[in-house]
This record gives structure tokens, sequence and C-alpha cells, in this order.
């Protein structure tokens, strides 16, 4: 908040505010007072006769800050670590950013910790979040979620870093408790796919058909529309080969895909 507003006072009354606001600085021509609260108040003075003209300019420093998380909240806790890890990387000091790990992130509870490594995705501090999630696959409560690890894709796509996609896929793979989650592998491919990285979606592909999740006709769907637009005809013949032996003809599997997608657009528009 900034304001500015005119008060006429006596020089003994200003003197006796300016004391009871716990005056920090005192001039011929202006007066800093800090407030208990994080609010700063600056006056100005001009002498006229036996009073003086005042304007007041208060800013409230919190009223500027960025929220952390838009439509969720954090804990101290979060908010805290969050804020040191961003601190420290300014240093450019893998010490300083190591003793914060220490100091708070390892001392967090598992959700705080969750919510840390999804806040500084959220800001786009991509490598300061990869650093973040190896320590998480460290936890002894870890198990993998697939919808983070499709988040943590669009993040690091997004901003440019293809080749941390590509790690982030071989750490994938390299989890030993995976579930057969089908919802969490079609939001990978989908963000796979909107990066045009039809490679590492084929491979998510065929993990989920080792772990015994079958796609259904949205995962195949994803991967026809995303091989098409970037002209993988070969992998494109595969994917129809394979969607015709769990769904009949493939004629028959687009029309019956394009009944359903037409009948969900209907009953959204209702």
């Amino acid at each position: 908040m900034n304001w500015n507003c005119p008060l006429l006072v006596t020089r003994d009354k200003f003197k006796e505010a300016a004391e009871e606001m716990n005056t920090t600085h005192v001039t011929q021509i202006g007066v800093g007072l800090q407030m208990k609260s994080s609010t700063h108040v600056r006056l100005n003075f001009q002498k006229s006769g036996s009073m003086m003209m005042m304007s007041i300019a208060m800013r409230d420093r919190s009223k500027n800050r960025k929220p952390l998380q838009k439509g969720r909240s954090l804990s101290i806790e979060a908010i805290q670590t969050v804020q040191a890890l961003k601190r420290a990387t300014k240093q450019h000091s893998e010490l300083a950013v190591e003793q914060v790990f220490d100091m708070k992130l390892r001392r967090l509870l598992k959700l705080d910790m969750i919510a840390v490594l999804r806040e500084l995705l959220r800001q786009d501090q991509c490598l300061l979040a990869l650093k973040v999630f190896e320590d998480v696959r460290k936890e002894d409560w870890y198990r993998p979620q697939l919808f983070l690890y499709a988040e943590m894709v669009t993040v690091l796509g997004r901003n440019g870093l293809l080749d941390k996609v590509e790690l982030l896929i071989l750490n994938l793979k390299a989890e030993s408790n995976l579930k057969p989650d089908l919802e969490g592998f079609k939001a990978l491919l989908e963000s796979l796919m909107s990066l045009n990285l039809t490679g590492l979606a084929m491979e998510c592909f065929y993990l989920m058909k080792s772990l015994s999740c079958d796609p259904d006709r949205m995962s195949f769907k994803i991967l026809i529309d995303g091989l098409k637009s970037n002209g993988e005809l070969d992998l494109l013949d595969v994917i129809q080969q394979d969607a015709e032996k769990y769904y009949g003809n493939f004629a028959d599997f687009l029309e019956e895909e394009e009944t359903d997608t037409s009948t969900k657009c209907k009953y959204r528009t209702l």
C-alpha cells in the first residue's frame, strides 16, 4: 500500500509521535520510522511559520511479495525452506545449498518435502527442483508417483531442459516400486508428446505394458495423434497394429474413439 497524506502538526507534537513510533532516524528534512510490523514509513516536512506541513508515505513490503502457491497453502517450514534454497543458489555456492538441505529440507515431513518440490517447479526453479527430487527419492517413505513425473517433464520441457527430461525418464525406468497406474501413464505420455519427444513416449508406453498395465483407447490416441503430427510413420504403423490387437479393426477403433469424444463434448455443453 502506497499513499501520501498532508498533515499539519506542531514540532513538539511531531517529536512526541516519533518517539512513540520508535523513530530510527530524525533530521531537519525528514524522519524514517520503522513500525513493529513489516510496514515502513517515511515522513517529510517543510517548515511554514510555527507549523509544519508533513507528508507521509507508507509501504508494506508484504504486499509486494508474490504468493508462494496460488490457491494452496504451504507450511511455514516449507516456505522458509524454499526461500532459503533460493537465497543459497544466488550465492553460487554448493556448500551453501548443501547446508540448507541439511538444516532445513531433510528435517521436513513427507508432505512438506513434496510441497517444496512442487513449489520450486511452479516457480521454474528446475535445477533446484531436480536436486530436491534426488533427496526425496532417498527417503524411506518414497513411492514413485507418475503424475509427479509428468509434472516435472512438463516444467523441464517448458524451460528447454530436454536433456534433463531424458535423465528423468531413465530414473523412472530404474524405479523398483513402480505401480501400474494407467491414469498416471497417460499424463506422462501426454507430457512427452506435447514436447515432441516421441522416442521417450514410446519407452514409457512399453514400460507401462511391462507392468501389466494395459493401454486404453485414450493411451493409443495420445500416441497416434502425436506420431501423426510428427510424421513418425514407422512407429505409427507399429502402434496402429498394437491397437488392433486390443480393440479390433483400426478403423472401427478410431470411429469408436471419435464417438466417445463427441459424446463427452456433448455432455460438457449441456
